[in-house]
């Protein structure tokens, strides 16, 4: 469910970018003082489980986001049908459409499934008082987002089975609770390593540049680097929050660093 989305400015890669023109005009935002990416979220359907991957922004970022009601409509999917969201971590971006109309549940009869390090982290009030005054708000929004779904929170840690098929794998950096998850059905896998990759032009080729929205970056880093070798390595089908769309395709190596190939659309 790809849409366009805008980090500002101030979240800019960590590099100093030296380029010819000819490259420093293709990658230039298109408008504004922001770049595009995508927010993507996933379903998956095995027999009669429905299980959603992140709910996207919601109305947190924008008209052009927070349209997974109507893709899953379209998927002819109803969100009280809905049995399990997995948050793969609670920036808003991926938590926020958690909460419908009224504050209540957008997926009322889901059971929530996060990381017990990200959940700890972000309801840590330690943490938040030592926090940049421009974070802070993320504290609050993690913490909310949760609230609708008080006593149908599942907490999990390390490598386990969330739903058959879906499988959690840690992926700390980006957040200390991150997630990616490997979704196998017999001999079909992917890995979908949610916020490994926010640029996709620039940190297959650069993986060693971390963004700003990392809480820690050294460790995303190395995350990124162990997960680009692993899935290039295996062939491996992969998918991500903010890969353009369709938001699913593979990694090949070239060289020192990677790159991205996407799935044809209509291949899918």
């Amino acid at each position: 469910m790809p849409a366009p989305c805008c980090f500002p400015r101030s979240a800019s890669l960590r590099a100093t970018l030296r380029l010819s023109p000819r490259l420093r005009l293709r990658l230039r935002p298109p408008t504004g003082s922001c770049s595009a990416t995508s927010v993507n979220a996933y379903l998956v359907t095995k027999g009669d489980r429905r299980v959603l991957i992140d709910t996207g922004t919601a109305s947190a970022m924008g008209p052009i986001l927070g349209h997974i009601p109507e893709a899953l409509a379209a998927a002819g999917i109803r969100p009280e049908e809905i049995d399990t969201v997995i948050i793969t971590h609670l920036h808003p971006d991926h938590a926020n459409g958690l909460v419908g109309i009224g504050g209540k549940a957008a997926f009322p009869a889901a059971e929530v499934v996060v990381a017990a390090p990200e959940f700890a982290f972000w309801h840590d009030d330690g943490i938040r008082s030592k926090a940049p005054d421009q974070m802070k708000p993320y504290f609050e929004i993690a913490r909310k987002s949760l609230v609708p779904y008080h006593g149908k929170v599942r907490k999990i840690e390390g490598e386990v089975e969330i739903a058959p098929g879906i499988r959690a794998l840690p992926a700390p950096g980006h957040t200390p609770g991150h997630l990616a998850l490997r979704i196998g059905s017999g001999d079909a896998n992917l890995l979908l390593f949610t916020d490994v990759i926010h640029a996709s032009a620039l940190q297959f080729a650069h993986p060693e540049w971390a963004i700003a929205f990392d809480v820690d970056q050294e460790a995303a880093i190395a995350t990124r680097k162990k997960v680009l070798d692993m899935v290039s390595a295996d062939g491996l089908l992969v998918a991500g929050m903010h890969l353009p769309f369709p938001g699913i395709g593979h990694v090949i190596r070239e060289g020192n660093a990677y790159a991205y190939v996407p799935t044809p659309w209509p291949a899918l």
